[in-house]
């Protein structure tokens, strides 16, 4: 098992920043990407961001240009920097994690709320 422990949601005004963490701990064995998805009331949870284990990364259109993810393998964590923040980020953020060893296991935070107030 990996439990995720996520830190770093807030309230914060249109155009400022938040960065959010994510610590794995427990069987890190294995985890190839981590990334973070994020759920908005009434909407489906949706990629925001997500990095493997070589440093490659993929963004929703969304965000790119304003967040940035990166991970520190050593530590198992990943984190999310997110700036010009605008009201529509608005949501709950969950962290993932990919983990492969025989087989494929996806585990999940317990997610940080981010508000952005116009």
């Amino acid at each position: 098992q990996v439990q995720l422990v996520e830190s770093g949601g807030g309230l914060v005004q249109a155009g400022g920043s938040l960065r959010l963490s994510c610590a794995a701990s427990g069987s890190t064995i294995g985890i190839n990407t981590m990334g973070w998805y994020r759920q908005a009331p009434g909407k489906q949870r949706e990629l925001v961001a997500r990095i493997n284990r070589d440093g490659n990364t993929e963004y929703a259109d969304s965000v790119k240009g304003r967040f940035t993810i990166s991970r520190d393998n050593a530590k198992n964590t990943v984190y999310l920097q997110m700036n010009s923040l605008k009201p529509e980020d608005t949501a709950v953020y969950f962290c993932n994690v990919h983990r492969v060893i025989l087989r494929t296991y996806d585990y999940w935070g317990q997610g940080t709320q981010v508000t952005v107030s116009s």
